[in-house]
């Protein structure tokens, strides 16, 4: 009904900029406080069905978002391969079986859709209770930064472990790229399958690679994925944070739409697109700790950049912090739709 999002990543006309927010499902919501504190921890508010839907709806009744992006996280595909890991408070997820050698690869098992049925179950019930309102979005970590997640074990500054494998182990991490491509192509097929109307692939910590190294190790595998995915009209974003220093490489990727941070000049994006893809982005986070009048000031910087044209979804560079004000968020929201008209 409001396929202002659907449009934008398509580059035809609409009448303003269409936002949504990376983790606009957050801790900095009270609302989305009480459904984790009623789940009990975050792998079973997840893998809760009813609680999930109520958490991706959430930034619809509050903000007034253009489109929902499914309550999940972007491990929950691994354990159908066999990796076993938790969340920890404070510090992420920290996984018991991390990839240690080259052999570790082989023992992966196969993804089963059937181990994630409840991703679909979500899709489904967000598309049932918003009755198709606003477009619902899908979305998988990129392969690199899974690998980096299962090499590493955890989060980390800067992910020594995973390049170092990557460095001495170049052909067996390619393998391991390779295997997880063909997973998250048919993970997103499922997604698409069960009402998502666009999917996002996140490549959260691609950027700690050099340009060379992006493009021998992250890309090829995110390539695969767009061209394995079934669809008709659902488009596929590719969003890598710190990707300034090879922008020029990551668009030749295949995406409806490139997902940017705020080290690179939204300006200087639309000018490398020159028109063949959309854009998403890419206002600081941290400028929702300011006043008002400079979050103002900020977004309309932003959308004076890109000008009249479409193609141009309103989103942030990163995700939403805990900490953030739920009116500031609401007011960023309101500014992007007012500022924008056509």
């Amino acid at each position: 009904k409001n396929d202002l999002f659907l449009r934008a990543c398509h580059r035809q006309p609409v009448e303003r900029t269409p936002i949504w927010l990376m983790r606009q499902a957050g801790r900095y919501m009270p609302e989305y406080r009480a459904l984790r504190e009623k789940a009990g921890g975050f792998v079973a508010f997840y893998k809760n069905v009813e609680l999930s839907v109520e958490a991706t709806i959430l930034p619809r009744k509050i903000l007034g978002v253009d489109a929902s992006i499914i309550f999940s996280d972007i491990l929950t595909p691994l354990e159908s391969i066999g990796m076993k890991f938790e969340f920890r408070e404070g510090e992420g997820p920290v996984f018991f079986n991390p990839i240690k050698q080259p052999d570790d690869i082989l023992r992966l098992k196969k993804f089963d859709r059937n181990d994630v049925n409840y991703v679909g179950e979500i899709i489904k019930g967000v598309n049932r209770v918003l009755d198709r309102e606003i477009p619902t979005i899908g979305f998988c970590g990129a392969p690199f930064t899974l690998a980096a997640y299962m090499i590493e074990g955890r989060t980390s500054r800067d992910f020594k472990k995973a390049k170092t494998f990557m460095y001495n182990h170049p052909d067996a991490f390619k393998d391991l790229l390779d295997r997880l491509a063909d997973m998250l192509i048919d993970y997103l097929n499922f997604q698409i399958e069960s009402g998502a109307d666009a999917v996002q692939i996140f490549d959260s910590w691609g950027g700690y690679l050099s340009p060379e190294d992006y493009t021998e190790f992250a890309l090829p595998p995110i390539k695969k994925i767009i061209k394995g995915l079934k669809r008709d009209y659902q488009p596929v974003i590719h969003f890598t944070k710190g990707v300034a220093g090879f922008f020029d490489d990551m668009i030749s990727s295949g995406a409806d739409v490139y997902g940017v941070d705020w080290m690179i000049d939204i300006s200087v994006v639309k000018e490398k697109l020159r028109g063949k893809a959309a854009a998403q982005g890419n206002l600081d986070p941290i400028v929702l700790y300011a006043d008002k009048e400079v979050i103002r000031e900020k977004a309309v910087s932003i959308l004076k950049k890109w000008g009249k044209d479409t193609g141009h979804i309103f989103n942030l560079g990163h995700g939403l912090m805990p900490d953030m004000e739920v009116e500031k968020v609401k007011y960023l929201v309101d500014v992007v739709k007012e500022e924008s008209k056509r």
